[in-house]
């Protein structure tokens, strides 16, 4: 028989998973790996709530449910700005340009 010292199911090692990812996101900000500003940092931290709130459903804990639906709906928010501020730049530049004469 093999000895397990801890007897963790799926979902609470999504959980850790989740802890994990959230860690090493806000490590590498630290560490200025990444910037807080690019679409990566929100993909983690939206990633990390997502597999937190998976861990909740084996124990549930409504203040952290409700923290971790604050970071997948603030991580939304900010990849959709992200996204919309990239689409507006590449309009912007294609409006400066000139255009070629066929001349």
């Amino acid at each position: 028989m093999t000895y397990v010292p801890f007897d963790l199911t799926a979902t609470e090692l999504l959980g850790i998973l989740g802890f994990c990812t959230y860690v090493s996101n806000y490590t590498m900000l630290t560490l200025r790996v990444i910037s807080a500003d690019c679409l990566p940092y929100f993909f983690i931290n939206l990633f990390a709530a997502g597999l937190v709130l998976i861990g909740l459903s084996g124990s549930f804990n409504l203040a952290s449910a409700l923290i971790q639906g604050f970071w997948i709906v603030i991580s939304l928010v900010g990849i959709a700005v992200r996204l919309r501020r990239r689409r507006g730049f590449r309009d912007a530049n294609r409006a400066v340009l000139p255009l070629r004469s066929a001349a």
